[in-house]
């Protein structure tokens, strides 16, 4: 490997402000905004949109749409062309 280019790994704290939820991992990245964790040690602040703790997916507030598939919609249109037909008769 070359020497030099590979970017630093450093603890930071990623929160989701919207939900207070925060946890503590390696990243790149890096910010002005320091906060104090649970160990007692100072660590950049990374502000993230949506986490676990507040993501539909992970809190089962997501909606489901149930909507046929292909095969589904081709059978709807060719029943109604069939009605249509047997109707002109």
């Amino acid at each position: 490997m070359r020497e030099g280019i590979h970017p630093k790994f450093k603890q930071v704290i990623f929160l989701d402000a919207s939900v207070g939820f925060s946890f503590l991992s390696a990243s790149t990245r890096s910010s002005s905004e320091l906060m104090e964790w649970e160990d007692g040690q100072t660590y950049p602040v990374i502000r993230v949109d949506s986490s676990s703790a507040s993501h539909p997916f992970y809190t089962g507030r997501q909606k489901h749409t149930e909507t046929g598939g292909r095969v589904d919609k081709f059978n709807q249109r060719l029943s109604a062309q069939k009605e249509r037909k047997n109707a002109h008769q």
